[in-house]
């Protein structure tokens, strides 16, 4: 009976996390994995949550528990980092993180005595790098990615510098973020234990703003100033990784440093490119051959394996596969002749506003809008639903189409028409 009871505890959750639009492939190694984060109880509490932010007072009306029992539970959750918790002026706020990137990763951003990490680490490598649908779906299943590249700045030209933008940079998201963490790289931590892990830096992963704020309050990251971020960010570019962020241009929660091998984004865009799971950043790598001398070493340093030294008839010279090449600028940077540039790209990439734009573009992708809009649970404040709508009337028209066709809603057809 118990393990009946227990089965539907975590299919309950595993129910609620697909309401995001960035869900978990529901299989027996999800089940494994969510029953060492959770306790049973834990589930069944945590799958009443709503998908916005939420207060404790909300909690508690959904638990049907005193305040003092549902902030004992919401702070226990918060200091596991399951929650995300955010303090403002007026209240302090919880809110569930999807699998990833989220609760998934956290668990991995520190050594723990708490829980089997080796065990979690196996569990891991089994769903995201033997079984594939989760990686498909969190890489590939929209439009919208949940991540993008951020281009090497040390090898831009004077020419092509003034065409970046602010939130373009890894150095303008590190000096203007409110709270800086540094944490252990959860890829490289899960390699480490099936023994696949690579020598790149550990101790290296960067979370910004409020994602920051909880995990250092909670000690799952160490808390820097800009300065020493910068300086973490030259030994990432020192050490030929890739910047890889929050796909959205304010307030970016996190910049991880990729390598080739462990990072899940750059194997899945090595596994799955043709299905570009990575948004690429706005510049692609050009060769001078006339100045190449074909030493290879740009084929060597590619992250994803996308250059390829070919036969010409001046030599060797490098083929650049710009269909799936993400814009990094490592190969750039590893060019000793300097016949390695970038250039920007023809068309412009769009960057989601923030992460209430992202989750709406995500969510109108996946169908799964009305999960935003309808959420009783989640319309705690106007202040959520107006998010929600503000996102959508700067939508496309054709996005907005797509919108209030999923909606069938006389209001949000209202809405957008005045929106026009």
């Amino acid at each position: 009976m118990s393990h009946i009871v227990a089965k539907s505890a975590y299919k309950s959750l595993e129910e609620r996390l697909n309401r995001f639009p960035l869900g978990a492939a529901p299989t027996d190694t999800l089940y494994k994995i969510l029953a060492l984060l959770f306790t049973e109880k834990e589930a069944q509490l945590v799958a009443q949550l709503p998908i916005r932010p939420f207060n404790i007072k909300k909690a508690a009306t959904i638990w049907q528990i005193p305040h003092y029992q549902a902030r004992k539970i919401l702070d226990e959750l918060a200091s596991r980092c399951i929650l995300v918790d955010i303090e403002t002026n007026k209240d302090k706020l919880y809110v569930l993180p999807p699998p990833m990137a989220g609760f998934i990763e956290f668990s991995m951003m520190r050594l723990r005595d708490d829980l089997n990490q080796h065990l979690l680490a196996e569990l891991y490598y089994e769903y995201m790098n033997v079984e594939e649908d989760f990686v498909k779906n969190l890489f590939d299943g929209s439009e919208t990615k949940l991540g993008r590249t951020f281009v090497n700045e040390t090898v831009l030209s004077n020419d092509n510098a003034s065409f970046v933008l602010d939130y373009e940079r890894t150095t303008n998201v590190i000096n203007t973020a409110s709270h800086i963490g540094i944490s252990m790289c959860y890829c490289r931590h899960k390699k480490q234990h099936v023994g696949l892990a690579c020598d790149a830096p550990m101790d290296i992963c960067m979370t910004f703003n409020n994602v920051a704020s909880s995990l250092i309050r909670h000690d799952y990251a160490r808390q820097v100033d800009a300065s020493e971020c910068l300086e973490l960010l030259d030994i990432a570019y020192e050490a030929n990784l890739v910047q890889f962020g929050e796909n959205v241009r304010n307030q970016v929660a996190f910049i991880c440093n990729c390598c080739g091998c462990c990072c899940e984004a750059l194997v899945a865009q090595k596994r799955f490119g043709y299905l570009h799971p990575v948004e690429t950043s706005n510049f692609i790598p050009t060769c001078n051959e006339e100045m190449c001398i074909g030493c290879g070493k740009c084929e060597k340093a590619c992250p994803i394996d996308m250059i390829e030294m070919v036969d010409t008839p001046t030599g060797k010279k490098p083929s650049i596969n710009q269909d799936l090449c993400i814009g990094c600028g490592v190969c750039v940077r590893n060019c000793p002749n300097k016949s390695l540039s970038l250039k920007s790209r023809e068309r412009r990439i769009l960057t989601p506003a923030n992460s209430a734009h992202k989750a709406v573009l995500m969510a109108i992708d996946k169908g799964l809008l009305q999960e935003l809009i309808f959420d009783n649970k989640a319309l705690y404040s106007h202040r959520a639903m107006a998010a929600i709508l503000s996102s959508i009337l700067n939508l496309s028209p054709i996005k907005k189409a797509l919108a209030s066709d999923q909606m069938k809603s006389i209001y949000l057809d209202k809405l957008l028409s005045k929106g026009k």
